[in-house]
């Protein structure tokens, strides 16, 4: 079963440029992890300050992985999280298929 991971950013003002920069960085190394199935960044249409992460991964362990890498550690914390307004996480599992 797939383990997937939405977050919502909302970068301080005038920031969202070196965001998204750093975001597809970021993006570039994480579909080379092992147990990366995606790595979607997207920018608000009506408000370029938002930007929401779609990941997916094999399972959770690989998800948590993710996070002890050094490009998350460096990237994702040490230089995207300082430039953010607000920052969710969401952990989500898929639903059984409805057989029908």
């Amino acid at each position: 079963m797939s383990y997937a991971v939405i977050a919502r950013y909302r970068t301080r003002e005038g920031e969202e440029n070196t965001v998204l920069a750093l975001l597809d960085t970021m993006a570039a190394a994480s579909r080379q992890e092992p147990g990366n199935l995606a790595y979607r960044v997207h920018q608000g249409t009506e408000d370029p300050r938002a930007i929401v992460l779609y990941e997916e991964y094999a399972c959770e362990a690989d998800f948590t992985a993710h996070c002890a890498t050094p490009h998350f550690q460096e990237i994702v914390l040490g230089k995207v999280v300082p430039l953010l307004d607000s920052r969710d996480v969401l952990r989500c599992t898929p639903r059984p298929e409805a057989r029908i």
